[in-house]
């Protein structure tokens, strides 16, 4: 029963969705007709698409250095010392 009900509901929806995309809605565009709001609306659009290049940018060139970086350094061996801030002397048994 609830394997047929999403099949309906999976029918219903494909309906809907071919009677929305009638040849009503695949004319073409003009701009001749289009108002401000529709320029205002393009140039934001746009202005928020360029604003994304720029952590995209970041990332990149960040990616591309570190790569770099890792690909042509020399490994340099470098003994750590380990500090202990309260270290005591122990008694050694003989």
């Amino acid at each position: 029963m609830e394997k047929m009900m999403k099949g309906l509901k999976v029918g219903f929806a494909a309906g809907l969705i071919s009677l929305m995309a009638s040849p009503v809605f695949a004319k073409s565009i003009s701009l001749k007709e289009a108002g401000p709001t529709l320029w205002i609306f393009i140039i934001i659009g746009a202005i928020i698409v360029l604003l994304q290049l720029v952590p995209a940018a970041i990332l990149f060139f960040s990616f591309i250095g570190t790569a770099t970086t890792m690909a042509l350094k020399k490994e340099e061996k470098v003994a750590e010392e380990i500090v202990v801030s309260s270290a005591q002397p122990v008694p050694v048994k003989e």
